[in-house]
């Protein structure tokens, strides 16, 4: 007499193992999206407190970062910088949550001073993650 193990067969494997993979093509793609909206979301965070320290900037300095000063001078002082009281960010400039340096220009064309990111594809325009996240 032949004694049978419990166990799973074959079929009932390759079963489960479609399922498992159904869900997670469901799910993996939803997953993602969020992460593409939370790094817009953070890359509006970062330029909305860097608008903050440059204004903080100008009322001790009595005028912005040159565009070519840039937002270094947010954590160390130009030469001239007659006032300046910084540093007015705790840690070094950061990157866009895609890795690239946010834009300064000064004077700015849409405001005193222009701040802005490309967005997820780094180049001007775009939709959804790939659009300009900027202080306009």
């Amino acid at each position: 007499m032949i004694k049978r193990t419990n166990g799973f067969t074959l079929l009932e494997l390759l079963v489960v193992m479609v399922i498992i993979g159904l869900l997670a093509g469901l799910v993996v793609p939803r997953y993602f999206s969020q992460v593409g909206k939370s790094q817009v979301k953070v890359a509006a965070a970062q330029i909305d407190a860097l608008d903050k320290a440059l204004v903080q900037f100008r009322l001790d300095a009595d005028r912005f970062p040159t565009t070519e000063e840039g937002l270094a001078a947010l954590n160390e002082a130009p030469g001239d910088a007659v006032g300046w009281a910084g540093p007015y960010l705790k840690k070094a400039v950061p990157q866009d949550p895609w890795g690239r340096p946010f834009l300064y220009k000064y004077p700015g064309e849409h405001n005193d001073f222009d701040l802005f990111t490309y967005g997820k594809d780094g180049l001007p325009g775009g939709e959804a993650e790939n659009a300009d996240i900027t202080n306009w």
